[in-house]
């Protein structure tokens, strides 16, 4: 598998695997929190301005995406999707591991409570899901999100990663 840089002239594949590979949220995240398009070129573009750099893997054309961003001490994984025709390929997991291959710092990552095959994913991954009061501290303190969204999402942090002591 093919590992590329994504350039701003990417954006709009970019795009449309976020939001095609998204529709595995339809009918399981929170009906609040879906919207159609799941994100929006503004959010996309918007992400790019905070910091987030997506990789991709190539077959012909771009197949899947992961975004990685510094922040501080941790490094975070970010939209990583897989075209839905593409999907259970190792697309994913080689992906994750080029990501992590570039960053010394713990990794954490973020993805919806009721998304189990996200997180399965990650477990198989090895990461580790980490607890209620220590996930809301992290989402508050390096993701921008919604309150509903911290609610009804999940971390899970690499091996690199301590828990912070309360």
């Amino acid at each position: 598998m093919v590992i590329v840089k994504c350039r701003e002239s990417d954006l709009a594949v970019i795009f449309q695997i976020i939001n095609d590979a998204a529709q595995a949220y339809r009918g399981v995240i929170p009906e609040d929190r879906w919207h159609e398009p799941y994100m929006s070129e503004a959010e996309l573009k918007q992400e790019l301005q905070d910091g987030v750099v997506f990789w991709g893997v190539v077959e012909n054309d771009l197949v899947g995406v992961m975004g990685i961003q510094d922040k501080d001490d941790v490094a975070l994984i970010r939209h990583a999707y897989v075209r839905t025709d593409h999907r259970s390929r190792g697309i994913g997991s080689h992906l994750l591991r080029f990501l992590e291959a570039t960053t010394e710092k713990p990794i954490l990552v973020g993805t919806w409570m009721d998304a189990t095959w996200a997180i399965t994913f990650y477990k198989k991954n090895g990461y580790s899901l980490l607890g209620e009061k220590e996930k809301d501290q992290l989402l508050r303190q390096y993701w921008k999100i919604p309150e509903r969204q911290i609610q009804t999402s999940v971390v899970l942090a690499n091996r690199g990663y301590s828990v912070v002591p309360h």
